[in-house]
């Protein structure tokens, strides 16, 4: 395989992984930092400034407890999910949930302020004022998960961790950005990383020009 077909399957990779932990986690944050927002309950102080906690969460860290959650003696060994991509978007679930959901529920809770009377006066329940929040706030939300997105596809010590940089099997760019540099290619690190800049530049262009072209159609 040459260097580009490497540099192409690596690169798609890299995408697949981290677009699915974001799909994937969004769909868990959003809601949460939205039923947050719309919610009262004891101890929800105490949950939103857990989510909050761990926006800062190690990654390492991460990457262990599910190395051992994964591993042959773990509970889940039997899988034999341990090193695959599957055990790297896990990961990344984790480590980005937390981003998405803080995030969510800081625009969710200021949108939340606007609409409260009007669905009150309403009568709608809770999951319609939940959807409701959603589908108003989305352009913000956007921002949560493209947050989510920058943290997820730059992640390289957890995804190191269970995946184990394996090559055409798990290696992603972050992994061969580290791979190469621990073997004195720097040119290679430095054109693997400016490659992991434009994928994630172009993400977020694509994910802006199409919010924008929204707003302009609901002109």
């Amino acid at each position: 395989m040459g260097i580009d077909e490497e540099l192409w399957e690596i690169s798609l990779r890299s995408l697949r992984v981290t677009l699915t932990a974001l799909l994937i986690a969004s769909m868990i944050a959003i809601p949460l930092g939205t039923y947050l927002a719309v919610q009262r309950f004891r101890c929800r102080r105490f949950v939103i400034s857990i989510i909050n906690a761990l926006m800062g969460l190690p990654p390492v860290v991460v990457g262990l407890v599910v190395y051992i959650v994964l591993s042959r003696s773990g509970p889940f060994g039997v899988l034999n999910l341990l090193f695959t991509p599957t055990a790297m978007i896990i990961a990344q679930i984790i480590i980005i949930t937390p981003v998405i959901a803080s995030i969510a529920h800081q625009s969710m809770r200021e949108l939340w302020a606007e609409y409260h009377d009007l669905l009150i006066s309403l009568n709608t329940s809770k999951w319609q004022r939940i959807l409701t929040l959603i589908h108003d706030g989305r352009r913000n939300l956007l921002t949560a998960a493209l947050a989510g997105f920058g943290r997820a596809i730059g992640e390289v010590g957890a995804i190191m961790i269970v995946g184990g940089n394996i090559d055409h099997v798990s290696r992603v760019l972050t992994t061969a950005i580290a791979l190469e540099t621990g073997k004195g290619d720097f040119v290679l690190a430095m054109g693997l990383g400016f490659v992991l800049i434009g994928i994630s530049i172009l993400v977020n262009l694509a994910i802006h020009t199409l919010t924008r072209t929204e707003r302009e159609g609901r002109w």
